[in-house]
């Protein structure tokens, strides 16, 4: 039995129309039970208060879908690990940047 190969490399190939990307300022993220899927969408306009159904005080923040992506679950550690790479790294050359404030 030959040696398999010691790493994967891909050659990723970006069509043409899918190569500028598409802008998204807000991600939904959301699970099945065999996909973690990921909504990423932009603001329509400007965030209004208003009333929820229990009477309580809400900010409505109209969003749209620019895209949706469904991803296996064997694969969502891959991504978290490549983001915590790429955030090293971006901060590594631009500053820590602080962190917008959670949402209670």
């Amino acid at each position: 039995m030959a040696n398999p190969p010691e790493r994967r490399e891909y050659d990723i190939d970006i069509p043409a129309e899918v190569e500028p990307g598409t802008y998204a300022d807000f991600a939904s993220i959301w699970h099945t039970a065999d996909s973690f899927v990921l909504d990423f969408a932009v603001l329509k306009r400007p965030p209004k208060p208003s009333v929820g159904e229990d009477g309580s005080r809400v900010l409505k923040v109209p969003t749209r879908v620019v895209t949706r992506v469904r991803v296996p679950p064997s694969q969502v550690f891959e991504i978290m690990k490549g983001l915590e790479k790429q955030l090293s790294m971006w901060e590594r050359s631009h500053g820590v940047k602080r962190r917008p404030p959670e949402d209670s």
